[in-house]
């Protein structure tokens, strides 16, 4: 750094540092958000397709799903 480095410098040096780093872990964790989600949606349609080209979607199964998910998370 070319400037005096007083205390107020410091200062404004770690709080944007930390607005910075905060705004990237931020966008880092929507990423991987975005990939679970997505990930969720190929496990079920895999589940319910069995292997076939189309499925025989049952109606109750993102219900039974979800109960799960919330009991044991």
């Amino acid at each position: 750094m070319t400037h005096a480095f007083d205390f107020e410098s410091l200062v404004e040096l770690c709080r944007k540092t930390h607005e910075e780093m905060q705004g990237r872990s931020s966008r880092a964790v929507d990423t991987y958000l975005v990939v679970r989600n997505w990930l969720f949606g190929w496990y079920i349609v895999e589940y319910e397709q069995n292997g076939a080209d189309r499925a025989e979607y049952g109606r109750q199964l993102i219900k039974r799903l979800s109960s799960e998910l919330i009991r044991t998370v």
